[in-house]
């Protein structure tokens, strides 16, 4: 099944536009887990098996990993998702951008490595650093736009032909990089105006939208600014916010996750088209 339509199956079977970020910083961790070879691995198992009913993805972010060389954790929850919950689209967080050669390694990483079915890319170094990516006809590739972070700006706003830069990306995108309909835009909910110039320039793309929850991003804003006539059309992502829901919950920490996730999902779909609340 191609990522899209994947997608949109668990956008409608789980009624949901929420994306789980996973994002493992071990010294969060209950206390029964420090200390143990396999806590990251346990803990996010936690987490998604609490959340999954009310999830349309799942996003662990590759650096939280390998930084402290737990890539071999990351893969096995990979594994996982795709033995338990082979509906539920895994989206890779890695931002890779580099030439063409290096650029078909890091495919072969996020997708068979880590049998992924999206990953994020950065297009700075243009199409042929994202050109392998494509190759992956089934796969999704989800390049960075209008990025959540206060120091997006510094480039993203650069006067390009009379347009910013990020919404030079977005047609780019739309018009010569989505040869195979398998593109994604990250765009995020902390500039809800962008969010929805970018929507009208990429009619019904993808959209993984990073920055409520802890980064602040106000959801009926994002909601309204992003989704496409239907009430889809995004992934709108929560890590912190899900992960480390109550500190204090210790043991319980994944039912504090499903409750927030549980939430979010509900306070997102107030605001989708066609929905009462």
């Amino acid at each position: 099944m191609k990522f899209t339509d994947k997608l949109a199956a668990a956008i409608r079977a789980n009624d949901s536009l929420l994306c789980v970020g996973l994002d493992p910083d071990i010294q969060r961790f209950p206390d029964a887990l420090q200390g143990k070879s396999d806590a990251i691995f346990t803990f996010c198992k936690a987490i998604i098996d609490a959340t999954v009913a009310t999830a349309c993805a799942f996003k662990p972010q590759i650096a939280y990993f390998a930084a402290i060389a737990a890539e071999d954790q990351l893969q096995a929850i990979c594994d996982y998702l795709k033995a338990q919950y082979p509906q539920i689209p895994i989206v890779l967080d890695a931002k890779r951008g580099d030439i063409g050669a290096t650029a078909e390694q890091y495919a072969r990483e996020a997708f068979e490595r880590y049998r992924a079915d999206a990953v994020t890319v950065n297009p700075y170094m243009g199409f042929d650093s994202v050109e392998p990516y494509l190759e992956w006809q089934d796969r999704g590739v989800i390049v960075l736009c209008r990025t959540s972070n206060p120091g997006g700006s510094d480039l993203q706003f650069l006067n390009v032909d009379g347009q910013p830069l990020y919404q030079h990306v977005a047609r780019q995108v739309a018009s010569k990089w989505n040869r195979h309909g398998q593109c994604g835009l990250v765009v995020g909910a902390t500039f809800p105006q962008e969010l929805a110039q970018v929507r009208a320039i990429v009619g019904d793309m993808p959209l993984l939208v990073p920055g409520i929850g802890a980064q602040g991003g106000d959801i009926k804003a994002t909601v309204e600014a992003g989704q496409t006539a239907d009430g889809t059309g995004m992934m709108i992502n929560s890590s912190r916010a899900i992960l480390y829901a109550k500190p204090e919950a210790g043991e319980d920490f994944a039912a504090a996750a499903a409750s927030v996730a549980r939430e979010t999902r509900d306070a997102v779909n107030q605001y989708r088209c066609g929905r009462q609340g």
